[in-house]
């Protein structure tokens, strides 16, 4: 059972780049392009440059993209994780301590998810490994590696 399951690793982690970039770049579209019934529901967008939900919102919408697809995932990720941590602890913290009571699950589960995948990379199905000369091109790069014994 352990085998298959860490044989699946490098397709659930694509999977799951997959979603965590989609649903994190739809909060840069709405924020920035009004999708989805934008801020208010009626399309309404950030004021451009505005700190700090302007340059959140590009975030959003550019890292999202990028993780979404695999491409540049760690950078892109990092980014993201670091720009909801801000997120959390600006805004949401000092509200109150716990994220169960500032609204800040968001942020903080955008925060670990990133982070994540800092630490994973894309997994399968990402562009990634299609460009040649990039570390995950080579052959075995996204499968689990061998624990290291003693």
């Amino acid at each position: 059972m352990t085998g298959r399951l860490n044989s699946a690793q490098p397709y659930a982690i694509g999977l799951f780049r997959i979603v965590v970039g989609l649903l994190f770049a739809c909060h840069g579209a709405v924020s920035l392009l009004g999708v989805l019934g934008g801020l208010d529901g009626k399309g309404a967008t950030v004021e451009t440059g505005a700190w700090p939900n302007w340059y959140a919102a590009v975030i959003e919408l550019v890292g999202g993209t990028l993780v979404l697809l695999g491409l540049g995932t760690r950078a892109a990720a990092f980014i993201a994780s670091g720009a909801m941590a801000y997120a959390y602890f600006k805004v949401h913290q000092p509200e109150a301590l716990w994220p169960i009571q500032n609204s800040g699950e968001g942020a903080a589960l955008y925060c670990w998810s990133m982070l994540l995948l800092v630490f994973t990379g894309s997994g399968a199905f990402g562009l990634d490994r299609l460009l040649p000369g990039r570390p995950s091109a080579r052959a075995g790069e996204n499968r689990p590696s061998e624990p290291v014994t003693a």
